[in-house]
């Protein structure tokens, strides 16, 4: 509840500042990448994230609020072999700040801001020698830092990112330097 109404408050703050205002949807692919420091290694595996996001401003400068639902996966390999195979589903909120080359309706943005996760499930599949190696207990939430590139053809968006984990988000003794790292590709739709 207090993040719909922060992102309500945030929407309206900056349309009267900035003026122009756009809503749209966008869904994509993300591959999800465990970063550790030497303790195991991690495979990248596709998942999904679906929602709604919105640019406030014109001209050179934009802010560009998001919410999206995320499936995120990805896997631990112990050194014996054994793999730990770990879901996320998570809701996220990327607040970017941008900028547009371009005009008419077709432009390259930039993008780069912080992303606020909060984990709504996640599950773990492994075999008990990887259980008795690592059970990983995450945290609920976490906080990355996204850079991108877009296009806009019309009403038609794409998004390239990379997203590269901030908070460590394992809270296990001896493995609390887990990370989440992902790339992400969308293609979205300016409803208005």
């Amino acid at each position: 509840m207090k993040t719909k109404i922060f992102i309500a408050a945030l929407l309206c703050m900056a349309s009267s500042a900035f003026g122009q205002f756009k809503l749209g949807v966008k869904g994509g692919l993300n591959l999800a990448k465990f970063k550790t420091e030497d303790v195991f290694s991690s495979d990248n595996k596709a998942g999904y994230y679906l929602g709604l996001w919105a640019r406030l401003g014109a001209g050179a400068l934009h802010i560009q609020p998001e919410a999206y639902l995320t499936g995120k996966k990805s896997s631990f390999t112990a050194t014996n072999g054994e793999k730990n195979d770990i879901n996320f589903t998570s809701l996220d909120i990327p607040v970017l700040l941008g900028t547009k080359i371009g005009a008419a309706g077709f432009g390259l943005r930039l993008n780069t801001g912080p992303v606020f996760s909060l984990n709504l499930e996640q599950e773990q599949h492994f075999g008990s020698a990887a259980s008795a190696v690592f059970d990983g207990k995450f945290k609920d939430n976490s906080m990355a830092w996204q850079f991108g590139l877009g296009l806009d053809i019309g009403k038609l968006i794409v998004d390239a990112r990379y997203e590269a984990g901030l908070s460590k988000i394992n809270s296990v003794g001896g493995y609390d330097t887990t990370k989440l790292n992902l790339f992400t590709l969308g293609l979205g739709f300016s409803i208005f």
